[in-house]
């Protein structure tokens, strides 16, 4: 009895230790469709409310590119702040949105979460109509949806002071760390992360 227990307990150690079988080919490529899918799977979304709220010739990849760095394309995001979803919406700012939009049901469906973050969006660009080169103006744009328009106009009443263009993105990167209640590295990282998104989404595809 104690020879075929020591038999039984040797199996199953080395079953234990066994390496797991390979992942076939077939396996693989459906694992690359899945991952594939779920990264594209809010692309319609973006597309019609880019269009509705910018208009034809905006790239709707900008606000995919703000979807990946706020969370990932999660729909069940949550932050530590209570900001929820794609776009990491507050649900105080959805609810304000809700009142002149009530076909947005709900804060936790994607296509209304990715809707009402556009059309913040929205707001914020023509707000910062002032800055010229589309490409500050973005920026402006990105950096007041994660801090805030009054943090931003703060930072350019800095800017001013200094006697630098307040219009131009790299001259706010200078005055941020003088810039009081404002945790400028995130917004920073923040920016740049989504222009990084936006790179890696605009680049030719192998």
């Amino acid at each position: 009895m104690r020879l075929l227990a020591a038999l039984f307990l040797l199996a199953s150690t080395a079953s234990a230790q066994a390496p797991p079988p390979p992942v076939s080919a077939l396996d693989r490529a459906a694992a690359e469709r899945n991952a594939r899918h779920d990264k594209t799977r809010y692309d319609a979304f973006f597309k019609k409310y880019t269009k509705r709220y910018f208009g034809m010739n905006f790239d709707w990849q900008y606000f995919k590119a703000q979807g990946l760095a706020e969370s990932e394309l999660s729909a069940t995001a949550r932050s530590y702040v209570g900001a929820r979803g794609i776009m990491q919406l507050m649900p105080s700012t959805f609810q304000e949105i809700q009142t002149k939009r009530p076909e947005f049901e709900s804060i936790d469906d994607p296509e209304w979460n990715i809707a009402a973050g556009i059309m913040h969006d929205r707001y914020l660009w023509k707000l910062w109509e002032p800055v010229g080169p589309d490409s500050d103006r973005t920026r402006f744009m990105f950096a007041s949806y994660n801090a805030g328009e009054g943090t931003i106009a703060r930072a350019t009443a800095a800017a001013k002071k200094k006697q630098l263009d307040e219009m131009r993105w790299p001259n706010i990167e200078i005055v941020a760390p003088e810039v009081p209640r404002w945790r400028y590295r995130e917004t920073l990282g923040y920016v740049k992360k989504i222009n990084q998104n936006y790179g890696a989404l605009r680049a030719p595809k192998p």
